[in-house]
């Protein structure tokens, strides 16, 4: 309708009519403008002091002082990092991988704007620092405690990158990579001699092939596995997780896996052979470890069956202390497989070189400790032995009236398992209220396993957990997950990653959510978590160790495709430094591998500055309930890079 003009009002695109009173307004808005400028100068500046100091550089996108503004836009979806890379053109990070069979890249040049960490010399390719075969002398050989976890003093620590050896090719697939592997990534030929007649390994050219033989299985490890299901059952989801002491290059442990039997192996670190590097090159679950007077780094009941194929441990001797371990870690009604001397010695003793006495006497020797136990031997046919765990100790207290030889272990903690002394005790079972239950309670058969209240929350054992908190833990995994594959799609396809760990598993919710997927999770209680949460994890049918990231994990270089920390650096904050937590995760990380970081975005901003000193390609992104939640998350692809090539 027609009417008479309104009066003139302010728009950001109009203006007032010059009058007195808009220069008057003018005037106090311009000394407000330059006010509020000040205080944000001010404010970037305390901002700068505050998180790098005064003398640190913030050309890179890294640094929080470039990602902020005065006003930030609304509805962003992006974190404060992931702006500044907008800014200054970086492309998104490539997940893919690159380097196949005749690639020699190296890696590229940091531009020296941030600190640099410089590669170590090539010796230090198969470094484990908490294995060093030098500093092991130093300790003695009784029982082989030289060969346990020594680790260096905090002065002693690398800070270089430990480089790959020259010529180092991305493995091959799952499941290919179970049969073969590049002599260049483990350019070692002394097992292919050493076990030629056995099967082992065999050089061919440029690679080596494992047909999955071993010492006591000549005929191959999946016909030696079929032998051992005709005596026990392997199918009905009954047994699902196992431990291999000994493991050689774990063709067991790897075999079992098209079982749904999922097999942690272990062995000393060689000097020489390298038979876990092999195991874990072939995409095998697999740790450096011994028997010797430490009780090994996983909880009690934790395994379904354990296995020794001529693993040489002397389990008579020393008061039958490394089968009460073994006791320790089998679950109730749990196995026990032994094959290799002194099985069947009335056949082979000629030939293991042994006199008929001496066999003797060491299978003797076996048997009582099994039996003072409580174990059950089941039956022992051709080369292989089978003994059953009892379902709980109710019968077992009544024998050590009698046979009171070992003795229960009085107020121990069975899980405690870290730089803890092997004993000479029984681990008591928990109590039961009759002959026939389970101890610990009754776990579902595989697949079922995985996602069932594990027994330990159901009878309230764990603090603070309870059903409804796994439950909902579940679910936050299942979101979580999808979420990371959105960011990195190479996590959704199948072949790109095989070897997986996760630095701070809590109730196993991460590697859940991967169990379809052609991967294996190494789940990580960390020594300094509130919970230890780790027998819930094998409860699942998942698989893990204990470990305190102020030390080195006992594995080698090139272990893991995959990384994934919750919140570590938080934990381990004021405990120790966070480059060697990162140095350590960048020693244990393949070439082109990735990493899942989540935590405070201050401790990422401080992370994803290191990271970039380590050449990593790096990204700070946004939580998956969006930019609005303090905790980011820190994806990043370690560059490939290689020791250069030999003058020889």
């Amino acid at each position: 309708m027609a009417g008479p003009s309104p009066q003139p009002y302010y728009t950001p695109i109009s203006k007032p009519a010059a009058n007195a009173h808009v220069n008057t307004w003018k005037r106090n808005n311009l000394y407000s403008l330059v006010l509020i400028t000040i205080l944000c100068s001010l404010s970037y500046l305390f901002g700068v002091w505050q998180h790098g100091g005064a003398t640190t550089s913030f050309t890179t996108p890294s640094n929080l002082g470039s990602t902020l503004s005065c006003v930030l836009p609304e509805n962003t979806t992006t974190s404060i990092a992931t702006t500044a890379s907008k800014t200054s053109n970086s492309k998104a990070l490539d997940f893919s991988s690159h380097h196949s069979a005749d690639d020699r890249g190296i890696g590229k040049v940091s531009d020296g704007s941030a600190k640099i960490y410089p590669p170590c010399d090539v010796k230090y390719s198969e470094y484990t620092p908490c294995e060093d075969p030098k500093r092991s002398l130093k300790f003695s050989r009784s029982r082989l405690i030289y060969r346990e976890r020594h680790c260096p003093a905090k002065h002693e620590l690398l800070k270089c990158r430990i480089p790959a050896p020259y010529g180092y090719r991305n493995p091959f697939k799952w499941p290919l990579s179970r049969d073969l592997a590049w002599y260049a990534n483990v350019p070692h030929k002394e097992l292919t001699v050493e076990k030629a007649v056995q099967n082992w390994i065999r050089y061919e050219g440029d690679r080596f092939r494992f047909p999955g033989g071993g010492t006591m299985f000549p005929n191959g490890a999946d016909t030696y596995i079929n032998d051992i299901g005709k005596l026990i059952n392997l199918k009905d989801g009954s047994i699902r997780t196992a431990i291999d002491t000994g493991c050689g290059v774990a063709s067991w442990g790897a075999y079992l896996l098209s079982r749904n039997i999922l097999a942690m192996s272990f062995a000393p670190r060689d000097t020489h052979e390298a038979q876990v590097q092999f195991a874990l090159e072939r995409g095998v679950p697999a740790l450096i470890g011994v028997l010797a007077s430490k009780r090994l780094p996983y909880p009690s009941r934790a395994f379904d069956m354990a296995h020794c194929s001529r693993c040489l441990i002397p389990w008579g001797q020393y008061d039958g202390v490394f089968l009460t371990e073994v006791d320790r870690v089998l679950r109730p009604g749990g196995y026990w497989i032994l094959s290799g001397p002194p099985i069947r010695w009335r056949k082979y003793w000629k030939g293991w070189q042994r006199t008929r006495e001496d066999l003797n006497k060491e299978q003797t020797g076996i048997e009582q400790v099994a039996k003072s136990l409580c174990w059950k031997k089941l039956m022992e046919k051709d080369d292989i032995a089978i003994w059953q765990k009892p379902a709980n100790h109710m019968q077992c207290k009544k024998l050590k009236k009698v046979y009171n030889s070992p003795a229960f272990c009085p107020n121990q903690d069975p899980d405690k398992a870290w730089y803890t002394n092997i004993e000479t005790c029984l681990t008591p079972l928990p109590e039961v209220s009759d002959g026939e239950e389970i101890a610990g309670g009754r776990l579902e058969k595989w697949p079922k396993r995985l996602n069932a209240i594990p027994p330990r929350i159901s009878t309230g054992t764990v603090n603070g957990i309870t059903p409804q908190t796994f439950q909902k833990d579940s679910q936050l995994w299942e979101r979580r997950i999808s979420y990371y594959k959105t960011v990195n799609n190479q996590l959704g396809q199948a072949g790109r990653y095989r070897n997986l760990l996760d630095m701070n598993a809590f109730l196993g919710g991460f590697a859940a959510s991967l169990v379809k997927d052609p991967v294996w999770v190494m789940n990580v209680i960390p020594v300094e978590a509130k919970v230890n949460t780790l027998g819930v994890i094998y409860e699942r049918g998942l698989i893990g160790t204990y470990q305190s990231w102020c030390e080195a994990m006992s594995t080698y270089p090139r272990t893991y495709d995959l990384i994934h920390a919750d919140s570590v650096f938080t934990l381990y904050k004021d405990r120790c430094e966070m480059e060697d937590i990162l140095l350590e995760m960048d020693r244990i990380l393949r070439p082109e591998g990735s990493l899942i970081i989540r935590d405070d975005v201050d401790i990422l901003v401080k992370a994803k500055r290191i990271a970039d000193a380590l050449n990593w390609d790096s990204q700070i992104v946004d939580h998956e309930d969006g930019p609005l939640e303090r905790e980011k998350l820190l994806f990043a692809v370690k560059s490939y890079w290689t020791a250069p090539a030999s003058s020889d």
